[in-house]
């Protein structure tokens, strides 16, 4: 029985963990957590907020994907939207999710994400 989404990992190019510390740890306001000894030799980078934790995982090669993404949910969506653009991230809204408040922008290398707040009578499942 699978209990809970532990963590998702994204992939990011060698070098890139100054601009991923600064989008994730600045932008999003998310905490750097300390990789274990065996983990951080491969380099990356782990961030977390809460329950959530977000793992940048190197790979040589990288190229990201179009759709594939987290879908992270924010409390206050138009003040974080705005947060973020005023950190130069791009901010797409879309207003197909019925009863949802939803933009999509991308980290420094690419990747995309999704971030969401519930409006009206959507809750959590669960």
């Amino acid at each position: 029985m699978i209990a809970a989404l532990d963590h998702v990992q994204l992939a990011a190019p060698p070098g890139s963990e100054p601009a991923l510390r600064a989008y994730y740890g600045e932008a999003l306001g998310m905490t750097e957590l300390p990789k274990p000894a065996a983990l951080a030799a491969n380099g990356g980078l782990w961030f977390g907020c809460g329950p959530v934790q977000l793992h940048l995982g190197i790979e040589p090669g990288f190229r990201p994907s179009r759709k594939a993404h987290p879908g992270l949910r924010v409390v206050g969506i138009e003040a974080f939207a705005a947060r973020l653009a005023g950190q130069g991230a791009e901010v797409v809204w879309d207003e197909k999710l019925p009863g949802h408040r939803r933009f999509y922008s991308e980290d420094p290398v690419g990747n995309r994400l999704e971030f969401l707040e519930p409006i009206g009578c959507y809750h959590s499942i669960g």
